[in-house]
């Protein structure tokens, strides 16, 4: 799992670890296993920094560093210049397009409510009432 409970951001110029924007924020996410081979082999790379992906002094990386780096590999990929929001919006997206509950997908990405969700992602969730619509009436046709 995933424990989400710091943040990184900049402060005149400074990069500093803050507390998070709310106390939704404060999470704990599960991991796919691949997701977890990764993070274990990147820490070993770091050795003993307290940083998962430190800086070149060994401090918090900043977070134009990280948008920067994001964007290199997506160049290199052939993919468009997207936000880490963006990344972010997707997750949700798929989740819900394929079957994830909205009160699950609202505590993973730390919104306050499930309401706050269903209205931020409610094209997604009229396009999926549509689909069960179309395979109910596909179940009680059959049924008839």
């Amino acid at each position: 799992d995933l424990r989400v409970q710091r943040q990184i951001g900049r402060i005149d110029g400074k990069i500093i670890e803050m507390p998070l924007k709310t106390k939704n924020a404060y999470r704990t996410l599960p991991l796919s296993a691949d997701a977890i081979d990764v993070l274990v082999q990147q820490r070993r790379k770091t050795g003993n920094s307290e940083w998962v992906f430190p800086s070149p002094t060994g401090g918090p990386m900043s977070p134009d560093s990280v948008l920067h780096m994001l964007h290199r590999v997506l160049k290199r990929a052939g993919l468009p210049k997207v936000r880490f929001h963006d990344l972010r919006h997707t997750f949700a997206t798929l989740a819900l397009q394929n079957g994830v509950d909205i009160k699950t997908v609202s505590g993973m990405l730390g919104h306050f409510s499930a309401g706050f969700t269903l209205d931020t992602y409610a094209h997604v969730t009229t396009s999926a009432k549509r689909e069960a619509a179309k395979t109910m009436g596909n179940i009680l046709s059959g049924a008839v």
